[in-house]
């Protein structure tokens, strides 16, 4: 990479991903690792700047979570900058020798700050300047390293900026990150070029450039691979970039695991044939799914049967493969994401070591422990934005690379309890079917991150044709984001609503109540399960 790296240390933070994007939007590489790493694995990296974010821990706590030992003497060595937000100053502060405690009056929400000192991160405002920040704290710095000098405070007179210069050691005690900020933006940019000095030289069309190589460099010459297509855009943009770098030896299969939207197999493998000029297989497995998940409800497990059963068809597709090419492929392509392995990592100082925090994902931790095929994950540090800039410049068809996300189990989870039990998935598939081509119809899909139906496992009492029904209920979700993971609901008009609500009850029979989910993430994800 051209760029310098900027590397974060997760401390648990629900807005750490935030910074990631934020620095990668000004043309810098930038990465997200443990913020309890081993000090080899953040040198290893060679970093110009580390960022300690913010956490829900206080640094007083037994099991607060903490940088490795040598860090501060690694980075005083190294010229390497330093920037504490939140948690990450406190943490600053105390592992420096300075005191931290509990403070007066905690900051919560918006709140305005005051430069006191015109230099380092506040280098370009003048003394007296404010601006309104985003707080989340309980803790304050109540006594200073030796060397650090405060140069903001809050209007409640609480630190709010502190820096030492010469060691390069820098602490924000808000959210520069999000947009409740709003020259939080500014101030990353100022610290990270003006500051820093960090190269600026990040592009996508280096990413193509970079992954190609590592793909060339990790399977042989006359090794053989397959690529699991899901009808996604994630999956077909990994399937593409590894298609350009080894060609014919890239053997593709798609799954119809009984489990995809309303005729999503036939318009997919038309895609596949007409647009994309991919070899595919298309397996129809959905008896195999369908009776394995008979009688299961929990989502988890779910999940893990889905991936176990990817697996198991992935094997006899390379068994076919080897018997036909006289040679065992090799390796698998999956379009991981960098959400997908951020919401997979145990949160800092939770004493987990397994993915288990928010749920289990097909790509991360669905997967068995035995798999015969090595994994290609070209993807796996770019979110999704991202992987739509790089789809177009591996000249995926823009209708394509718009097409909203669909999670790799599919409607599993968007069927709460018992996929079997009834005519579930007939029901959804219809719903969602209406619901979108609405969407489309009234111009707002490419306004939208996301939109399905859901299904509930409940019935409800209702009056269709002067009779009494008992019916189920199903739920509509819409959601905009930047990256999945976090999003707000979309807010549609409401004739649009009540538009949508009367085609489905009117042409889905089995459904006489439709719900709108409303809820934000956090606290909600945006798949129900």
């Amino acid at each position: 990479m051209k760029s310098d790296l900027v590397l974060i240390l997760d401390f648990g933070s629900q807005y750490t991903h935030l910074i990631t994007r934020r620095i990668r939007a000004l043309s810098v590489f930038s990465l997200c690792i443990s913020g309890t790493s081993s000090l080899s694995s953040i040198t290893s990296l060679n970093p110009k700047v580390v960022i300690l974010s913010g956490g829900p821990h206080s640094v007083h706590s037994d099991d607060s979570p903490s940088f490795p030992d040598g860090f501060v003497d690694w980075a005083l060595s190294n010229g390497v900058f330093v920037l504490g937000i939140c948690y990450g100053l406190q943490l600053i502060v105390q592992r420096l020798g300075g005191e931290v405690r509990m403070g007066k009056k905690q900051e919560y929400g918006r709140m305005e700050i005051e430069v006191v000192k015109s230099c380092g991160i506040f280098g370009y405002k003048d003394v007296g300047d404010n601006q309104v920040v985003w707080m989340s704290h309980g803790d304050e710095a109540a006594r200073l390293p030796v060397g650090f000098e405060v140069v903001a405070r809050s209007e409640q007179g609480a630190v709010a900026a502190v820096e030492d210069i010469n060691r390069r050691f820098y602490g924000l005690q808000y959210h520069p990150e999000v947009t409740h900020s709003p020259e939080g933006m500014e101030t990353l940019r100022y610290f990270l070029f003006n500051v820093c000095g960090v190269n600026a030289g990040w592009k996508m069309e280096d990413v193509m450039d970079e992954e190609l190589k590592v793909i060339n460099n990790t399977v042989a010459p006359d090794d053989h691979v397959i690529c699991a297509l899901s009808g996604g855009v994630d999956s077909t943009v990994a399937a593409t970039l590894v298609h350009k770098a080894i060609g014919d030896r890239l053997h593709c299969i798609f799954v119809d695991n009984g489990l995809l939207r309303y005729k999503e197999r036939e318009r997919v493998m038309e895609t596949f044939k007409s647009d994309l000029h991919l070899p595919v297989t298309c397996v129809n497995a959905s008896d195999q799914f369908l009776s394995k998940l008979k009688g299961v409800v929990d989502p988890e497990m779910k999940r893990k049967i889905i991936g176990k059963e990817f697996i198991f068809i992935f094997d006899a597709f390379a068994q076919e493969l080897e018997q036909k090419l006289k040679k065992k492929p090799a390796f698998l392509v999956q379009g991981t994401l960098y959400p997908d392995v951020i919401e997979s990592c145990p949160p800092p100082g939770s004493g987990r070591t397994h993915s288990h925090t928010i749920k289990s994902h097909h790509n991360v931790g669905g997967l068995p422990k035995d798999m015969k095929l090595k994994l290609i994950e070209p993807l796996k540090l770019l979110f999704k934005d991202e992987v739509r800039e790089l789809g177009k410049i591996l000249k995926v068809p823009e209708g394509f690379l718009k097409r909203h996300p669909f999670p790799g189990p599919g409607l599993a989870v968007r069927v709460l309890g018992d996929v079997t039990e009834g005519n579930a998935l007939d029901i959804v598939r219809q719903v969602d079917e209406i619901f979108i081509q609405s969407i489309k119809d009234a111009g707002i899909y490419d306004s939208i991150w996301q939109a399905f139906a859901v299904f509930l496992p409940i019935k409800s009492v209702g009056v269709q044709g002067d009779q009494r029904t008992h019916s189920y209920v199903v739920t509509l979700r819409a959601v905009t984001s930047q990256d999945g993971m976090t999003a707000d609901w979309y807010c549609f008009e409401n004739s649009f609503l009540k538009d949508v609500s009367q085609k489905i009850c009117n042409n889905v029979r089995g459904v006489n109540r439709v719900t709108l989910d409303i809820t934000s993430k956090p606290p909600s994800t945006i798949e129900w399960e």
